[in-house]
């Protein structure tokens, strides 16, 4: 039972996470894996909380 993880920076909205579930369970279907037994947590992330560069991702243009 394949688990995806996904994190990303929160502002996506409810129909963009649809449109990726469906596009991430698509390509596993395409290695034989079925839909019910994939499982997809999407992590929203603030950008307050994700670091790169030495600071904050929200400080960064």
């Amino acid at each position: 039972m394949p688990v995806v993880r996904v994190e990303m920076w929160e502002g996506r909205t409810v129909e963009q996470k649809e449109t990726l579930i469906k596009a991430i369970t698509t390509a596993f279907g395409e290695i034989g894996v079925k839909p019910e037994s994939l499982t997809i947590i999407i992590h929203d992330i603030p950008k307050t909380n994700w670091g790169m560069r030495g600071q904050q991702a929200s400080r960064i243009s």
